[in-house]
């Protein structure tokens, strides 16, 4: 493919007028996004019941939304940044509060899978254009404590939704939680209108056609076929057909990217050493973690069908996280400044294992304040490392790929969701299912109690087996042990990879959030450029 004759010019920074509007906007639409990954995990026994939708339709229920969304990011991230990240706000945020105001309308759940798809799609469009719009218009000064603002903002909404949508779930249908996106849709777009200036890269080069579309099918087939692994099997040729294929369209799309003048994603960024650092600790970070939803969705479960608590407290039971993360991530940037970030990174990440084996050993009959013991270290440790990895990353890049640099950010957080998700639910269940003894029971009553938790608890109930309900809490904090010990492996090793790329930066002078260096960075930008 030949090059624009039309030459790039360089991106004009663009000062907000108001950078608190702009900082508040961006957080605004950055939580509706965000929050709608978990929100709706609370509201599958109501969409059960009134839609009669089976078990594989409500997890694709969820799932669609996290496909799509990782699979668009890089072809959105693009448009926003050639046509207008704010722009890409508005056109994201309506998609958004009109595809929610239909799901409340849903009757049928192949509909409302398909209307979750493309809310994934609003999504794509959102997200990154949410950050990259912090860095290319908050004054410099500022961008340091505006990235933690963020940062605290990504992690903790998928809990505050959580909460929000236990609240409305009280008092209304499932409906709640489509009319509550509305709602917040509406306000950010709002905000966007009055408070957001436009920023975006003035030359017109050629778009990649050719790499958008092979992103989409190469991250479209690994990611399906990641979240189908624990019902499909990892082992079963359904899913190695599905990973490998998806592999190879990635593997086309760097040699494709490598030949492009104007690539999408140019691979040879990753040789930079604080920006592969900060792709591969998020990714592990959200592998550790569940991915935060996958997490948040066992953590529900625990709380409510092996604690016995309702929707509302489950969720309110989680603030911890959120209390413990939100002033980490302010505090952040304060702690790279006077000593680097490899240290509040690394100490972080060490606090995420930490909360995680703390949390792996809670049991059926286990005390909330062993709860509250690993979610406080789990929050401040995701707090301390997410600023420093998001920094890396944007910083790395020049200003007109800053919507790619925050593409970049949030596909690793989908990616390790996904994975996350996948194997360390594959690990939870099959710990389960390991130590749930079934001898003696009726087929029928054996399967459906070795399917879940919540299955086994409607048989123990129904049939007034209060020894299966029992043996099926303690299986599941079994399961959920192996998944958390599995997790905070992840955390242990990210801890250990960020460690040695920044070391080696360090050793090269590659440019980093630490120690910038003009020449490098001048080789870098030319190297995207």
């Amino acid at each position: 493919m030949s090059s624009s004759p039309v030459p790039d010019r360089p991106a004009v920074p663009v000062r907000a007028l108001r950078p608190g509007a702009v900082l508040a906007v961006t957080c605004l639409a950055l939580a509706t996004v965000v929050s709608a990954m978990a929100s709706l995990n609370v509201a599958l026994p109501d969409i059960a019941r009134e839609t009669h939708a089976n078990q594989t339709q409500l997890s694709w229920i969820i799932d669609a939304y996290s496909l799509i969304f990782a699979s668009f990011l890089l072809l959105a991230a693009t448009l926003g940044d050639r046509f207008g990240r704010r722009r890409a706000l508005l056109v994201g945020l309506g998609l958004f509060a009109g595809v929610s105001l239909g799901a409340t309308f849903a009757t049928d759940p192949g509909v409302l899978i398909t209307l979750r798809a493309v809310l994934g799609v609003a999504a794509a469009f959102v997200m990154p254009a949410t950050l990259s719009t912090i860095t290319s218009t908050v004054p410099k000064a500022q961008q340091a404590r505006a990235v933690s603002i963020w940062a605290a903002v990504a992690g903790a909404s998928a809990v505050l939704g959580l909460l929000a949508s236990g609240a409305v779930l009280e008092v209304w249908s499932w409906r709640s939680v489509f009319w509550l996106n509305v709602l917040l849709a509406g306000a950010a777009f709002i905000g966007t209108h009055l408070f957001v200036p436009e920023s975006a890269q003035p030359g017109k080069q050629r778009l990649d056609l050719v790499g958008a579309a092979l992103t989409v099918a190469g991250l479209g087939a690994l990611v399906y076929s990641v979240i189908q692994a624990p019902e499909q099997g990892w082992g079963s040729p359904r899913t190695l057909a599905g990973i490998g294929v998806g592999l190879a369209v990635l593997a086309v799309f760097v040699a494709w990217e490598l030949r492009h003048p104007h690539p999408l994603l140019d691979p040879r960024l990753f040789r930079h050493m604080p920006f592969a650092a900060g792709s591969l600790s998020i990714t592990l970070q959200f592998f550790a973690f569940f991915a935060f939803f996958g997490f948040i969705f066992v953590a529900m479960q625990y709380l409510q069908l092996v604690r016995g608590d309702s929707a509302l407290i489950a969720a309110v039971s989680v603030l911890p996280m959120s209390a413990a993360m939100i002033p980490s991530a302010r505090l952040s940037p304060r702690l790279v400044a006077r000593r680097g970030a490899r240290g509040p990174w690394t100490v972080g990440l060490l606090l995420v294992a930490t909360g995680l084996l703390v949390l792996a050993r809670l049991d059926a009959g286990s005390s909330y304040w062993l709860v509250v013991g690993g979610l406080v270290p789990l929050g401040a440790g995701m707090g301390l490392s997410m600023t420093p990895a998001t920094a890396a990353i944007t910083d790395a890049l020049p200003a007109r790929l800053q919507n790619v640099g925050s593409a970049v950010n949030d596909l690793s957080r989908e990616l390790g969701g996904a994975l996350g998700i996948a194997v360390l639910g594959s690990v939870l269940n099959a710990g389960y299912r390991d130590d749930l003894d079934l001898d003696g029971l009726p087929a029928p009553v054996a399967e459906a109690a070795r399917s879940s938790l919540a299955a086994a608890d409607h048989v123990g109930d129904a049939t007034g087996n209060t020894s299966l309900i029992e043996q099926a809490r303690d299986a599941f904090a079994s399961g959920m042990h192996l998944a958390l010990v599995s997790g905070a492996g992840a955390a242990v090793l990210a801890a250990v990879a960020v460690t040695l790329l920044l070391r080696r930066a360090g050793r090269t002078g590659t440019v980093g959030v630490e120690t910038p260096d003009r020449d490098t960075d001048h080789r870098l930008q030319k190297s995207v450029s």
